[in-house]
């Protein structure tokens, strides 16, 4: 008979750091709450969050870790398992021991996230206690090395090292990794440097990294969830290595520099092999370098990952499996299109489907779908991809973008004879697909018979859940200008962004889409047949049922998901902002 696990209150009784009363209490307080004992202890300051954590090891007979003690964690440890994951389960891989990985854990009672580990890294898994604070105070640390380190190889350039021999290292070999035993001291600064820059930006689930030159300087900054944050502001000398390291490493020709060049780099960054586009433009003073880090788990995350509701996702999911016609996803540059699109196709390869993709450029790469580059120098567009296409037999086509007519009335001829196609529109709402589609010259007939549905959506940016706080008094009239009424905060609360070390003092981590997904019926084709006006067209789609973008996102205020000033700022609707201006 297995022996009965003692309990974390009589453990920490029984080692002095607790008496009978403060117990109880905390049972009292855990009970009313729904915490766990531990979490009303910490709460209630009667034990530190390390007096837990020890006390857990004990109850589970298992190791307890003191993460501020020096090499206690392997490096080829960490490597097994992406940073995203490390950071988002608090797991902390500690040593690796043939076939068994150990690892450190402030939950041994988080089977789930067991599992879901032995399923990555396909190892036995055996666990370590330490607190949840060691641990993020562990990986904190981490990111504050690579920040320090670029700051060290910044005065490194400065200060020790000439322009000429910054040249010369900027266009060593590109194959040498900072990551590599032994190969940092032997690597020129500029290596180092835009080495660090790279895995700092990865680590900080950064999207973008902006290197920017001006008349005495250069600024770099990093893209995270949407917005640029300034990371550093890099002396004006080390520009020319930087930029010519940069463009070595992405293939560009180094000694052009009076015209844009886009490039593509492969790296490894711990155990994640990552690809970033690299665009180089000429500037004022001097080339400007952006890279796009293309995360290859970024366009696999699941239907349910979007951030759609239960009946958007219900709705999308049996438009994308219908056997032909048009399903448009529209929205400005940086809305997640891309993202969505690719999360359709993953749900519909299957070896009974043939997929072909026309992109621009191809950005991440799919097992199972044939996957075109447009490539407009020697005259391979998208209406001629498309048209190659149709001789493929394939059942479904993702189209990157209609751009004109041309494209559009192919893409359509496809849809009308058997083809399920997707593609994109930079339009501001779902029924503006419609009216977009004719004013580039495409019949209303066509037009009408061939899109079954359009998708408009944005990004906003999800609170962070360790630091949002309950908003005390919310801004009445941002309440009036997102039509939220005093009746809707009945049973629900709205937050506010605070900032915490986990979120980087931002109040803000991650981001969601908000969708307005438009169903084609009889009354909203007929009205495109007539070519009806725009606001028709949307008052018809609402009155079907359709929840635009302003109500999807006051439905994540009201969720607690994101703030009012985040959904203002990202789904204003025609005449809010006069009626903001009234309201002053």
């Amino acid at each position: 008979m297995a022996r009965k696990r003692r309990k974390i209150g009589e453990i920490l009784r029984l080692s002095g750091k607790l008496n009978d009363q403060q117990v109880h209490e905390a049972l009292r307080v855990a009970k009313g709450s729904r915490q766990r004992i531990g979490e009303a202890l910490v709460e209630l300051k009667y034990c530190t969050e390390d007096d837990v954590a020890q006390a857990l090891a004990e109850q589970f007979e298992l190791d307890y870790v003191d993460l501020t003690q020096p090499n206690v964690v392997e490096k080829a440890a960490m490597e097994l398992l992406p940073m995203d994951f490390i950071k988002k389960f608090l797991v902390l891989p500690l040593k690796v021991e043939g076939n068994k990985l150990k690892v450190v854990v402030h939950d041994p009672n988080d089977l789930e996230t067991m599992d879901n580990l032995r399923f990555r890294v396909n190892k036995e898994i055996t666990m370590a206690v330490s607190s949840k604070g060691q641990i993020k105070a562990y990986l904190d640390g981490l990111l504050s090395e690579s920040r320090a380190s670029i700051d060290k190889a910044v005065r490194e350039m400065s200060m020790d090292v000439s322009a000429e021999e910054m040249a010369v290292g900027a266009t060593m070999d590109v194959s040498i990794d900072m990551d590599a035993p032994g190969a940092a001291g032997d690597q020129a600064p500029v290596i180092k440097l835009a080495n660090q820059i790279i895995n700092e930006a990865v680590l900080g689930r950064a999207s973008d990294i902006h290197i920017e030159p001006f008349a005495d300087r250069v600024r770099l900054r990093y893209r995270i969830d949407g917005v640029c944050q300034e990371r550093d502001r890099l002396p004006k000398r080390i520009q020319p290595a930087l930029t010519a390291r940069f463009k070595i490493m992405s293939g560009m020709k180094v000694e052009e520099k009076r015209i844009p060049q886009d490039g593509r780099i492969k790296k490894k960054v711990g155990d994640q092999t990552i690809d970033f586009r690299v665009s180089a433009c000429p500037t004022y003073h001097g080339e400007s370098i952006v890279l796009r880090i293309l995360r290859p788990e970024s366009a696999r995350i699941g239907l349910a990952n979007l951030g759609m509701r239960d009946d958007t996702r219900q709705t999308f999911e049996t438009i994308i499996r219908r056997p032909n016609g048009i399903f448009l996803v529209t929205g400005p540059t940086g809305s997640g299109k891309t993202t969505t699109l690719y999360t359709a196709l993953d749900v519909l390869n299957r070896p009974d489907k043939k997929i072909i993709t026309a992109e621009d450029p191809v950005e991440f790469s799919f097992k199972g779908i044939n996957q075109c580059q447009v490539n407009t120098t020697i005259g391979l567009t998208f209406a001629h991809i498309l048209r190659a296409m149709l001789r493929q037999a394939p059942n479904i086509i993702l189209v990157g973008e209609i751009r004109d007519k041309e494209v559009a009335e192919v893409a359509i001829q496809a849809a009308l004879t058997g083809h399920l196609v997707f593609s994109t529109l930079h339009t501001n709402d779902a029924p503006s697909a419609i009216t977009r589609l004719i004013d580039m010259g495409t019949k209303p007939f066509l037009v009408a018979s061939s899109i079954q549905a359009a998708l408009a959506q944005r990004l906003v940016r999800i609170l962070c859940p360790k630091c949002k706080q309950p908003e005390t008094e919310p801004n009445r009239r941002l309440m009036r200008l997102l039509g939220i009424k005093p009746e809707d905060l009945e049973g629900k609360t709205i937050y506010k962004a605070v900032g915490c070390p986990d979120c980087n003092h931002n109040g803000y981590k991650g981001r969601r889409g908000i969708y307005e997904l438009m169903v084609m019926n009889n009354e909203i084709r007929e009205l495109a047949f007539t070519r009806a006006p725009l606001n028709q067209i949307r008052q018809a789609a609402l009155n079907s049922g359709m929840r635009n973008l302003l109500g999807d996102g006051r439905l994540k205020i009201l969720d607690g998901q994101t703030t009012m000033e985040e959904i203002a700022s990202t789904a204003q609707e025609e005449g809010v902002m006069a009626m903001e201006e009234e309201t002053e």
